[in-house]
């Protein structure tokens, strides 16, 4: 198992929180996901090595983006 953390910029209420939490959610091996709207950190863990740009990229998708 692997966790890593990020900082995410641009999220402003809960429904960001939604968003960010389902497409990281939806990265294959992905287990668990933790949202934290006031510090903007997004903790993921996963079932092994974790893809840096796919958690990049589902942030994008969601409309954010990590710092």
């Amino acid at each position: 198992m692997s966790t890593s953390t990020y900082t995410v910029t641009g999220m402003t209420c809960g429904h960001c929180v939604s968003s960010v939490s389902e497409e990281v959610g939806e990265i294959p091996g992905v287990t668990a996901v933790d949202v934290v709207l006031e510090t903007g950190l997004l903790t993921v863990t996963s079932d092994g090595p974790l893809d840096d740009a796919a958690v990049g990229a589902a942030v994008a998708e969601a409309g954010y983006a990590l710092a």
